[in-house]
């Protein structure tokens, strides 16, 4: 006796059966590995958009260039400005001023040179 033949059912093709898993799962690792990177990034100083923006504390005031390594530069800390000297042995702070130099030393480098002298009593 025959017995009844059914219809053969065509085979998946193990190239689009496996490379359809496998792409999914590739593309569930890498998005994965973007967030990781971006909390670590947001993690870490220095590396996020948040070292130095708009709602930090530290601000350069203005500054003044002695020579090709070396400068002076007024930076606010907070309600307190300081006087740096930057050049290639480091950074060494000079002076805290007592009054803050006004807004209009940012703008301009040779108003800034003046009212640093007039701070310290000197004539430019």
């Amino acid at each position: 006796m025959a017995q009844p033949s059914t219809p053969a059912q065509a085979p998946q093709s193990p190239a689009t059966a496996g490379s359809l898993g496998g792409a999914v799962f590739a593309l569930v690792l890498v998005v994965g590995l973007i967030l990781l990177l971006s909390w670590l990034a947001r993690r870490m100083p220095g590396l996020g958009a948040g070292g130095g923006g708009a709602g930090s504390a530290l601000r350069i005031v203005g500054s003044l260039a002695l020579g090709p390594r070396d400068r002076l530069v007024v930076v606010e800390v907070g309600e307190t400005q300081l006087l740096l000297g930057v050049g290639s042995g480091g950074t060494r702070t000079l002076h805290t001023l007592e009054q803050p130099l006004p807004e209009a030393a940012a703008k301009s480098t040779p108003a800034f040179a003046q009212l640093l002298a007039q701070h310290f009593g000197k004539k430019p």
